[in-house]
């Protein structure tokens, strides 16, 4: 059967587009799904405890934000350009979003500290290669701008609250926002509860957010991302699906790591490297028995992999309950946890 865009699609008033993050983190609203029957409950991020058990695990993405938005200069010309890294392909080689008339391949561009560039081959749309004169490393801090996404219109007063308290690998254009409702203070209660935690990493490209446009979606292509299961987190994965406990991934990330990983038998594997697994409807879950998830945008790849997991059906409803309920959206908004 054909699943077509449409089936993604809903409507959101703006007003319940999250501007600002909530303080403290976990005073967050949770909506609680049921699989089994679609039962909706109301509470806020700190009482998720009460819906976990001792045995369960936790998988966060412990990947990092970069400051990946540039601003620039044409060598030649002075005009403005704007670079958007993406995805690190050697030390001082990017793919990145570039903005700017003419920015094609030979092209060069002056960074704000007179670091210099080369747009070196072109892709789809404002997709480029650029190579810089010395790798990035030691100048993103200085000279780059946290990437929020193009809905969030306020300044953000705290760069860090687009991090997780877990973040540590540096490497994602976006946060894996599911994440952002965690406090140190919360984690450490679960744990002593006896709900375990184990960490992966996806560094999150903006495609994943980016809406699909193809009506037959089975034809979107999802452009790979970088992921890792190092083989102790594989073990801790595998002792608890053993064990009868629940493996709940926190953020389509970390669901996209797990599932990347199954090797079989309702185990993981280490793995690194790429992946471009898409969910969509049909797909027989391997690894993941819960989720944490913020609300998606409409017609995303993200809706359409919790729709994999909850029903399509069931999770637009969810939607709708949750507009009419006051909750805030995307990647600032509030979080649901279906189980």
């Amino acid at each position: 059967m054909t699943t077509t865009l449409s089936e993604f699609d809903y409507h959101l008033p703006p007003e319940r587009i999250a501007q600002i993050p909530v303080t403290p983190r976990d005073a967050s609203r949770l909506l609680v799904m049921s699989r089994a029957a679609g039962d909706l409950t109301d509470t806020h991020f700190n009482q998720i405890g009460n819906f976990l058990q001792p045995g369960d695990l936790l998988v966060v993405n412990q990947t990092r934000v970069i400051p990946a938005r540039l601003y620039a200069r044409k060598q030649d010309s002075g005009g403005k350009v704007e670079i958007l890294l993406l995805n690190r392909r050697a030390p001082a080689t990017w793919e990145a979003l570039v903005g700017g008339k003419g920015m094609h391949a030979g092209r060069r561009f002056v960074l704000e500290n007179d670091l210099q560039g080369e747009v070196i081959e072109e892709l789809p749309g404002p997709r480029r290669i650029v190579r810089f004169e010395k790798p990035l490393a030691g100048y993103l801090e200085q000279i780059g701008k946290m990437p929020l996404p193009p809905y969030i219109h306020e300044r953000l007063e705290e760069a860090e609250r687009y991090q997780t308290v877990y973040a540590q690998d540096k490497g994602s254009a976006a946060a894996p926002t599911a994440g952002l409702h965690f406090t140190p203070q919360l984690l450490n209660s679960l744990q002593e509860k006896g709900i375990g935690l184990a960490k992966v990493t996806l560094h999150v490209g903006l495609d994943t957010f980016a809406p699909v446009t193809e009506e037959n979606v089975s034809e979107h292509e999802i452009h790979s991302e970088w992921r890792r299961l190092s083989p102790q987190a594989a073990d801790q994965i595998n002792k608890v699906k053993e064990n009868g406990g629940r493996v709940i991934a926190v953020g389509t990330t970390s669901v996209r790591t797990l599932e990347s990983a199954a090797a079989g038998g309702g185990r993981v594997a280490a793995v690194e490297g790429p992946t471009q697994l898409f969910i969509l409807p049909g797909y027989q879950y391997k690894i993941v028995d819960a989720m944490i998830t913020n609300f998606h945008l409409p017609k995303s790849t993200l809706l359409m992999l919790v729709s994999a997991f909850a029903g399509r059906e069931r999770v637009l409803a969810a939607y709708q309950a949750a507009i009419r309920r006051g909750y805030r959206f995307y990647s600032f908004g509030d979080a649901m946890l279906i189980i």
